[in-house]
């Protein structure tokens, strides 16, 4: 195991990861813009280290800085979280030749599943289902075109190097699809340095359910079942609840068995998550790969007893699993609320002074934050402030667990999306459990 990790984060995943090294006998540091001085992991870190000034790409995204903090505080390994740098496969290959292992997958592996038509055709490989769509990129308009009439509309133009629901625009028509291809590949040039774009055909209201999964670097794999992430708006996920309610036990162990073969296949190691689109016939579809810890990593541990920030820990460290495949297992249900610093009804950020914090307690009640009476939040980065999982021993136990502890849920100086959550527990589709991506826009429009 190692002696000490630098986090390469902020915020409520660096505390997680912190914990998770204290409960190992790892030693932490941690790194923070100047404006994160007051930050809880900062403060619960045995060592911090000043990487720059507020924007991200200052401090959070500057490699070089990073890398010299982790000289300087002489580490062995670096974490990277989630967002930031975490998928960045350059980031993964520069900790590997400065000496510090990478907590995470190979670079390699990163940036085949970081491009999304590569990922798509190397999953097909090892046959995984595939929506229809483009082999590779798209050259043209015209091209692209062509190729929407003949797999049929709507379809959707995706960005190749997207993430966080950025350069994806649905076309219902030939004439919308002209518009949206334009806008997918501006958008897509803007917010990754990278304007290619491929095309896929749009399954109508079906559900996202992702799969955890793992290798070590002895060659296994393990799935730790799946997560249901349809409630999300313009892409972005709201909710998240495992195990998934709307596929049978058939349909579970199918999306487990081939999401295993496909970790193994590519010889990947650490944490992943294998995304797929669910139709209403239980077709299931690959759609992206993200080789990283997730944001809703915690409703798989509360449903599987499992520490899979721990657990990326032993990987990279070179430990076998000490685990098989028929040891997970379901127990019960979780769901997590991501609340963030909104404007509940516009989605609006809403930066400022916490005046007033209270969290929820209870049995089954799990609160990821970093956030404390008078801290600020500030308007430089991500707008979640905490996570809130229950978990029951049903999904009307844990629904009802839910209500309560949002009730209790108090956050006031700013805004936040405590009242949206409220409300989408007493959606009676919700509450069925008949829902797919289209939830918020048809509930809540």
């Amino acid at each position: 195991m190692f002696r000490k990790i630098l986090i390469a984060n902020r915020g409520e995943i660096a505390l997680r990861i912190i914990r998770a090294c204290k409960e190992l006998g790892v030693k932490s540091v941690a790194v923070y813009s100047d404006v994160d001085k007051e930050s809880l992991h900062v403060a619960f870190a045995d060592e911090a280290v000043c990487i720059g000034p507020a924007p991200a790409k200052d401090s959070y995204r500057q490699i070089k800085n990073i890398i010299a903090a982790a000289e300087i505080a002489q580490v062995d390994a670096i974490h990277p979280g989630y967002g930031f740098l975490s998928e960045n496969a350059e980031f993964a290959h520069i900790c590997e030749e400065c000496g510090f292992t990478f907590i995470g997958p190979k670079s390699e592996h990163i940036e085949m599943m970081g491009n999304k038509s590569v990922a798509k055709e190397t999953m097909k490989k090892f046959g995984v289902p595939v929506v229809p769509g483009s082999d590779g990129p798209v050259p043209s308009v015209e091209v692209g075109l062509a190729l929407a009439k003949k797999i049929g509309f709507p379809v959707i133009v995706k960005a190749s190097a997207g993430g966080g629901g950025k350069g994806m625009r649905v076309a219902i028509n030939e004439l919308a699809f002209r518009s949206s291809f334009e806008l997918a590949r501006g958008e897509a040039e803007q917010a990754f340095g990278n304007g290619e774009v491929y095309i896929e055909k749009y399954i109508e209201s079906p559900r996202h359910v992702e799969v955890q999964v793992f290798g070590d670097k002895h060659g296994h794999a393990l799935h730790f079942f799946e997560r249901e992430c349809s409630i999300q708006r313009r892409h972005q996920k709201l909710l998240e609840e495992a195990p998934c309610i709307g596929i049978d036990q058939k349909l579970r162990e199918k999306m487990g068995e081939i999401s295993v073969k496909a970790v193994k296949s590519l010889g990947y190691w650490n944490a992943g998550t294998i995304e797929y689109l669910v139709d209403k016939h239980g077709n299931f579809y690959f759609m992206e790969m993200n080789t990283r810890i997730q944001v809703e990593h915690p409703v798989t541990e509360m449903i599987t007893g499992y520490d899979l920030v721990q657990l990326q820990l032993k990987v990279a460290s070179g430990e076998p699993f000490k685990i098989k495949q028929s040891d997970i297992r379901v127990l019960g249900h979780a769901i997590e609320c991501r609340i963030n610093a909104e404007d509940p009804e516009t989605f609006l950020p809403s930066p400022g002074t916490i005046t007033d914090y209270y969290a929820p307690g209870g049995v089954g009640v799990r609160i990821d934050s970093n956030v404390y009476n008078d801290y600020r939040v500030l308007p430089y980065y991500d707008s979640m402030v905490a996570k809130l999982i229950v978990s029951g021993k049903t999904r009307a136990e844990a629904i009802a667990r839910m209500r309560r502890s949002l009730d209790e849920f108090i956050i006031q100086g700013i805004k936040t999306s405590i009242p949206l959550h409220q409300q989408i527990m007493d959606v009676k589709a919700y509450v069925d459990g008949d829902f797919g991506t289209d939830f918020i826009e048809r509930y809540f429009s």
